[in-house]
């Protein structure tokens, strides 16, 4: 039966997708390059952006952001990455919006289409004023389409009037990545934005090109960068005024070549050096005279505000302007979703509120544990989803109301549990017996643990709530993203980023205050870089001071699990209740036997704003210096330093630290980490580790080309000894490096860099990991302040092994100084409506009801309890 059910699964996955074996939708095009669409398809971006091309022309191009201006009041969001278009595929060559997003009053579309022959696409977009007033617009059209500097620095080769800066006066610009070799070919693919009509000296033209601008940051103010890392970062703005009830229209078109140094695919021949750059030019210049506008209606057509009349008919030479007169010429949009509530019935606001805070108010009667579960649930309802939404939820306690009661009633009768009615969400890795365990993937689709993994169950034991499962990169595969089966993460203090990868729902569902911590796991970055990103605390500990029993593995032995809390005292109180001795735990007993009788009776003791009086603290420079070579946001670190010495350290530069030893390691971990996995679930949909890792119903971007397991199969003990003790080794090494240098502790950096769009390519952050994973050594990560472009930036202090009581100490004593915590402005507090919403929100992804009882697939089959990616994947026709 298990089989049965997950071929039908597959069939109707593999139906949607016209690629199966790539990510997203993809059409390939006459040059044999591909475009991969962001579209509603899974993991769900929505934007209508091109993630990627073959040739690296596009690496997140073709969003727009939209600024409302003149509006009745500002919309939260002004500005973002528009997203949530219900964007379709038709299987062939175009995509279409089946609902729009609305900003302001204005309801907005999108329709584009890819011309295979001619290696371009139209994009358009309408903008249709739903409000009784006039409204004023920007809107500005781009993206990234280059990354780095180097040879994958991107930059203006030419204008429609021949000069390489961009100006209202052009009808079209082209981009390129030149390098010295002869003939200066182009590293990636070069592209071209075909803009509308021009203006012209004497003769302005209302709806052409206004300006451009840096498209990453502050996109309608700073102005398009000509250097560093920014300098990809291509925006090109139109201004509209929209009459009430008014649709206008933007139609851009943009061309791709290949690279002239790398071919597109396995046996492809390079092209010539400038012939690439030179076809694109020749495609754009056409374009610009002769718009395909192919398959518009005449509304359509009267719409477009970009381009003239004249242009108009030169691509379609029925089409005339006095067509447009008539009033039943209209472009209507397709329906707007309608808005969550902003409201709450909770008079408890918990926005910013701490572990600490809840548990005093809870204790002095201010608030009790159903208030701030309330809470809780209508800021998810309110924030999480919909078109706009962080997405940082897959699914929701349907008990948490009455597991909040209860906890309720055993304060009153004097129970002293230490989180006692205090929300927390779960990383989708952790088992959980009450909710789903999905690992962010459609292969364990509805699979029901039979128990809590081990952190779950010290959680609960300690009186906590589990409120939800957390999103994050499927099977915690990726550290620069953290896309799902049930819809990627955005950024929590900008929500036109990425979240980091892989724990970015956890990341950001603290932060936004939908619950009061969360458990994540590390096996690269995925503790310090969401935590840096949201500007949250997390301990990276050394090896085996947390169990990772009953968490989904993405490798065996380097995983950590730990926690995301708001601020450091909050940090020791989730560690007093998850670090911890599992006697069910081989793996934590293998690498992690150290802490015998060395873990502390209580973190909290450790906290002490003289911590880091008279201590060392160590930096060495190169790990400052961001790989994108930005120095902003490590600047504004470095100058961050000032707070060790306001709390009595001393901060001084030592060597770069040693290298790892030699790595004897062999074998596949990640099939070893599942074969643990299954051996510990006897209920697992799957016997084999190899029918995970390479099952097709994985995340196209993370899925194997087969679905045959080729690989070395189980590590043996002597292997798996093997790395451990090579980890070990690292830690000595690194013990004798800092001992060596008289330091207490070294500073590492959190990113390095501003956060990339969530729809680009990897790396998304200028990234450089401090030792901790690698060796198993604590690293504590706790927020510093902010870079210049105000996204919040963290520092890290790694130790010793076994040093990770101090490290919390030091950090403390750091953030009474420094006060670095940053409050995102995207998700402000609820207005308080008494009686309102007294049902809680059960599943925010709720799958359709089911009569199946298949062990491993369905849980709970009569209620509406499973998670599910946020749109119906249609069967196929």
């Amino acid at each position: 039966m298990k089989v049965t059910m997950l071929a039908v699964v597959t069939a109707l996955v593999m139906g949607a997708w016209t690629s199966a074996a790539s990510a997203l939708n993809y059409v390939y095009d006459g040059n044999g390059d591909h475009w991969g669409v962001e579209d509603v398809a899974i993991p769900g971006l929505d934007t209508g952006s091109i993630h990627d091309t073959g040739g690296r022309a596009l690496m997140g191009f073709g969003g727009i952001r939209m600024q409302v201006d003149g509006a009745p009041t500002t919309p939260l969001l002004n500005g973002v990455l528009l997203r949530g278009f219900a964007l379709t595929f038709d299987g062939v060559d175009s995509f279409t919006s089946r609902q729009a997003v609305e900003l302001g009053g204005v309801a907005v579309t999108r329709a584009l289409s890819i011309n295979k022959a001619g290696n371009y696409a139209r994009f358009y977009d309408t903008f249709t004023n739903t409000t009784a007033s006039p409204i004023a617009i920007d809107v500005e059209f781009g993206g990234q389409a280059g990354y780095h500097t180097g040879p994958n620095q991107s930059s203006v080769v030419a204008t429609s009037s021949s000069d390489a800066a961009p100006s209202p006066a052009d009808a079209w610009v082209e981009v390129a990545s030149p390098t010295a070799a002869t003939g200066n070919p182009s590293q990636n693919g070069p592209s071209a934005v075909v803009l509308g009509t021009p203006t012209s000296s004497g003769a302005p033209f209302a709806g052409a090109l206004t300006t451009t601008g840096d498209f990453l940051e502050q996109p309608f103010s700073k102005p398009l960068q000509t250097t560093g890392d920014e300098a990809n970062e291509y925006g090109y703005i139109n201004h509209l005024v929209l009459a009430a009830g008014q649709t206008k229209a933007l139609a851009h078109f943009v061309v791709i070549g290949l690279s002239e140094v790398n071919p597109v695919s396995i046996g492809a021949t390079v092209p010539a050096a400038g012939s690439q750059v030179t076809a694109v030019a020749n495609q754009a210049s056409s374009l610009a005279v002769t718009p395909d506008f192919a398959g518009l209606t005449t509304g359509q057509l009267c719409s477009l505000a970009n381009w003239s009349a004249g242009a108009i008919t030169a691509g379609v030479p029925s089409y005339s302007a006095s067509q447009c007169a008539s009033p039943v010429i209209v472009n209507l949009p397709p329906p707007v979703p309608s808005p969550a509530p902003r409201t709450t019935s909770s008079p408890y606001n918990v926005v910013g509120k701490s572990i600490l805070q809840e548990l005093a108010d809870m204790k002095h009667g201010v608030t009790d544990s159903r208030q701030i579960v309330r809470a809780y649930l209508d800021r998810i309802a309110a924030y999480d989803q919909g078109p706009l939404g962080f997405h940082s939820i897959i699914s929701l306690n349907p008990d948490a109301m009455a597991e909040a009661a209860a906890a309720d009633q055993a304060r009153g009768k004097g129970h002293k549990l230490p989180l006692l009615g205090i929300p927390v969400v779960i990383k989708d890795i952790y088992d959980t017996a009450q909710l789903p365990t999905t690992g962010g993937s459609l292969v364990f689709y509805n699979y029901q643990p039979e128990q809590d993994s081990f952190l779950v169950a010290r959680l609960r034991a300690a009186g906590a709530i589990i409120l939800g499962k957390s999103s994050l990169a499927e099977f915690a595969t990726d550290g620069y993203f953290s896309p799902s089966a049930y819809g990627q993460v955005w950024n929590a203090f900008d929500p036109s980023k990425s979240s980091i990868g892989s724990s970015g729902g956890s990341a950001v569902a603290v932060a936004l205050s939908f619950a009061a911590a969360a458990l994540g796991t590390q096996t690269g970055d995925s503790l310090w870089g969401p935590s840096s990103a949201a500007s949250l605390v997390s301990l990276r500990g050394t090896d085996g001071l947390t169990s990772t029993q009953g968490v989904m593995p993405l490798t065996y032995i380097q995983d950590y699990a730990g926690a995301f809390t708001r601020s450091v005292e909050d940090q020791a109180l989730v560690l007093n209740a998850i670090a911890m001795s599992n006697p069910d735990d081989p793996t934590q007993e293998l690498e992690g036997s150290g802490w015998d009788n060395q873990r502390p009776a209580d973190w909290s003791s450790y906290l002490n704003s003289a911590a880091l009086k008279g201590k060392v603290i160590g930096y060495y420079a190169n790990a400052f210096k961001d790989p994108f070579q930005t120095t902003g946001t490590s600047d504004a670190m470095m100058s961050e330093f000032k707070y060790f010495q306001a709390a009595g350290a001393t901060v001084k530069q030592i060597p770069d630290p040693p290298g790892p030893p030699s790595l004897p390691r062999t074998g596949d971990f990640n099939y070893e980490g599942w074969l643990k996995w299954i051996q510990n679930h006897p209920n697992s949909p799957y016997s084999d580790p190899g029918a995970i890792i390479n099952n097709q119903l994985r995340l196209p971007l993370f899925r194997a080309a087969s679905p045959i397991y080729t690989g070395t199969g189980p590590t043996s003990d002597s292997q798996n000894q093997a790395f451990v003790t090579y980890r070990q080794a690292y830690q000595a090494s690194l013990k004798s490096w800092m001992s060596a240098n008289g330091v207490d502790a070294v500073v590492f950096p959190g990113e390095l860099s501003d956060i990339h769009l969530n729809d680009s390519i990897q790396p998304s952050f200028g990234r450089l990991d401090p030792q901790a994973s690698n060796a198993g050594v604590p690293t504590v990560i706790f927020p510093a302040g902010e870079n210049p472009d105000g996204q919040p930036d963290n520092l890290q202090l790694e130790g010793p092994d076994y040093s990770d009581p101090k490290l919390l100490g030091m950090a403390y004593a750091f953030e009474q100084q420094a006060r670095g915590y940053e409050s995102s402005p995207f998700a402000p507090a609820l207005k308080y409506v008494p009686d309102t919403s007294s049902e809680p929100v059960v599943s925010p992804h709720a799958m359709p009801k089911t009569t199946s009882k298949t062990p491993g697939l369905d849980s709970n089959p009569n209620t509406d309890l499973n998670p599910h990616p946020p749109l119906v994947i249609p069967p196929p026709t």
